[in-house]
C-alpha cells in the first residue's frame, strides 16, 4: 500500500527512506560486482586499470538503473496525478444526479463554443427550460420522486445533446440550459418542440407515475452579445412560455417573441 504523504515531516521521512534505499542498493551492487570481477582477496594486487574499469561500469550501471527506476516511478505518479486532476475537473463540472454539465461546466464550455461559432460564421441559439410545477411534484410525491424526474429529464436532454451536437446543462434546481450551433431559428424551434413532446411524460417509481411537462425558451445569439445577455433573453422567453400556460416553446429575437405551443 502506498504511503500517504500529508505533512512536511512525511515528505522528509519519505525522501530519507528513498535515499537510504538507493545508497544501500548502490553499495550492495558495487560490492557484488567488485567481488565477482576482482575477487574476494582484499590484499590481492590488482592493476589500477582494472579497478578504474570496474568502478566506471558500476557507477554508470547503478546510476542508470536507479535513475530509470525512479524516473519510471515518477512518471507513473505524474500520470496518476494527471488522471486524478482530470477526474476532479470533470466532477466539478458535472451534475451528479443527471450526468449533465452543471452551471460551471456550461459556462466553461459555452465561452469557447460561442467564439468558435463567431469565427466560423455559425448561428447559435440558446435554450432555457424547466420542469413545470416542480415544487408541486416534490410536495405531492416526495423528493425521491423529484430526483427521479430530474434524472429522467436529464437522460432525455443528454440523448438529444449527443444526437444533435448541442451543449446542455443542469443550470440549477429544475432549470436546464443549452446551446445549439449552426441551426436556424426554425430548426431550433422544431428541435425544442420535439424535446417538449419527449419531456411530456410519466416518470414511474414506487408504484406511482408522476406526470411531467416542461416549458422552453429560445433566443438567438446576437453579434457583439455575451453569454450572460444571451441566457437572460432565453430566460425571458421561458417566462413567456410559462405565462402562455406552460408545456410549450417560445422563441424570442431582438424584436418579438414567437410562441409555438
Amino acid at each position: 500500500m502506498t504511503k500517504q504523504i500529508v505533512t512536511h515531516r512525511d515528505a522528509i521521512n519519505y525522501t530519507a527512506g528513498r535515499m537510504a534505499l538507493a545508497g544501500g542498493l548502490t553499495a550492495l551492487v558495487t560490492l557484488l560486482f567488485l567481488l565477482s570481477d576482482l575477487g574476494a582477496d582484499a590484499k590481492a594486487l590488482v592493476p589500477v586499470g582494472e579497478v578504474q574499469h570496474a568502478s566506471l561500469i558500476v557507477a554508470v550501471g547503478v546510476s542508470t538503473v536507479l535513475s530509470g527506476a525512479l524516473s519510471y516511478r515518477s512518471a507513473i505518479l505524474m500520470r496518476q496525478l494527471t488522471l486524478t486532476r482530470a477526474e476532479l475537473a470533470r466532477i466539478s463540472r458535472t451534475d451528479p444526479l443527471t450526468g449533465l454539465l452543471n452551471r460551471r461546466g456550461f459556462d466553461d464550455a459555452a465561452a469557447p463554443l460561442l467564439a468558435q461559432a463567431a469565427a466560423a460564421g455559425q448561428r447559435v441559439v440558446a435554450l432555457m427550460c424547466d420542469i413545470d410545477r416542480f415544487k408541486t411534484i416534490n410536495d405531492r410525491y416526495g423528493h425521491d420522486a423529484g430526483d427521479r424526474v430530474l434524472a429522467r429529464i436529464g437522460t432525455i436532454l443528454s440523448d438529444f445533446a449527443e444526437a444533435n451536437g448541442a451543449v446542455i446543462a443542469r443550470h440549477g434546481g429544475e432549470e436546464f440550459a443549452g446551446l445549439m450551433v449552426g441551426v436556424s431559428d426554425e430548426e431550433a424551434t422544431r428541435y425544442a418542440q420535439a424535446l417538449c413532446k419527449l419531456c411530456s411524460t410519466d416518470v414511474a417509481g414506487n408504484d406511482v407515475a408522476v406526470p411531467v411537462t416542461m416549458s422552453f425558451g429560445l433566443a438567438t445569439h446576437l453579434p457583439g452579445g455575451d453569454l450572460a445577455a444571451l441566457m437572460r433573453r432565453a430566460d425571458q422567453a421561458l417566462y413567456r412560455a410559462k405565462d402562455l400556460g406552460r408545456n410549450c416553446v417560445v422563441q424570442i429575437d431582438e424584436l418579438e417573441a414567437v410562441a409555438a405551443c
